[in-house]
């Protein structure tokens, strides 16, 4: 999880930089392209193109789905937003998690991890700042790739039970291509031969670094993997500042510590439920 976090932070940055050039969908569609190769490279090395066969195709539907949603949502922030606070934005996902777990899996969530999601909700609103001009609606992109992207790591632990992470990443990337397709009669820009390397690298990142977080997923649960999210703001704030030359402000800052702390906790009592004598008697599934 930390090594795909590094990765896709450092794409994150990259697609930014296009951001002001080129559509949303005809981003998302061209760095799918360059995804392609490294997925077969992966694929070649897991075995052979057998490794790429469906076994849940509505598990794949659905989880493709949200990745075409949480990917326009977060490009669309990027076009707006600082990547720090962008990034700081999405953090809620873990608490979506817990917030949903009830939903998704029928999983009982205590009070003080209830609240935790509900404090790490008020972190949101220093980063929002709503009424002081810049939230702006632009904060509701990343807000939006949060909510998405919490549904498709339970799917992804749901269907990678019986679904190779080369085979998870080959269908994802292909729905995201098709979506950027459906776009691109609508709005296109004639790419830049200067911005290939960067669309290519991007591609090799992105493939890396799904790649690494979806085997996180397949490895540990997913209340003890998301946390570790967290250090994308670390690489945000570096890459923020190199590529950009931004630094967030105190007030994204506190919010982000916020949303961390509670995440945090919702990790702790995660943690300590699973290891309590209580935990060993009939519960109900972990999120993931």
């Amino acid at each position: 999880m930390l090594f795909g976090v590094a990765l896709i932070s450092l794409n994150d940055a990259l697609i930014k930089t296009l951001t002001s050039i080129y559509p949303v969908g005809e981003l998302l569609f061209v760095r799918g392209l360059f995804i392609l190769p490294w997925i077969f490279l992966l694929a070649y090395r897991a075995g052979g193109l057998e490794v790429l066969k469906v076994k849940n195709p509505g598990g794949q539907a659905l989880r493709a789905l949200c990745v075409i949603a949480s990917s326009f949502f977060f490009v669309n922030g990027l076009i707006h937003l600082q990547l720090a606070d962008a990034i700081a934005i999405t953090f809620t996902g873990p608490l979506f998690i817990t917030a949903l777990a009830p939903i998704a899996l029928g999983e009982t969530v205590g009070w003080r991890r209830w609240l935790a999601v509900l404090i790490g909700f008020v972190g949101i609103l220093f980063i929002f700042r709503p009424g002081y001009g810049a939230l702006q609606w632009a904060a509701l992109f990343p807000l939006g790739a949060a909510f998405f992207g919490s549904i498709r790591d339970l799917i992804t632990r749901r269907i990678s039970q019986t679904e190779s992470s080369v085979a998870v990443l080959f269908f994802t990337t292909g729905a995201v291509i098709l979506a950027g397709l459906v776009t691109v009669p609508f709005a296109w820009v004639d790419i830049r031969i200067g911005d290939l390397g960067t669309f290519a690298a991007s591609g090799m990142l992105i493939a890396g670094g799904h790649y690494f977080m979806i085997e996180a997923f397949r490895q540990g649960e997913a209340a003890l993997v998301a946390p570790f999210k967290y250090t994308f703001m670390v690489w945000a704030i570096l890459f923020g500042f190199l590529f950009f030359g931004h630094l967030p402000d105190q007030w994204t800052l506190i919010g982000t510590a916020i949303v961390v702390a509670a995440g945090l906790y919702v990790l702790h009592r995660e943690m300590k439920l699973t290891k309590s004598p209580v935990a060993a008697g009939p519960r109900p599934p972990s999120r993931m």
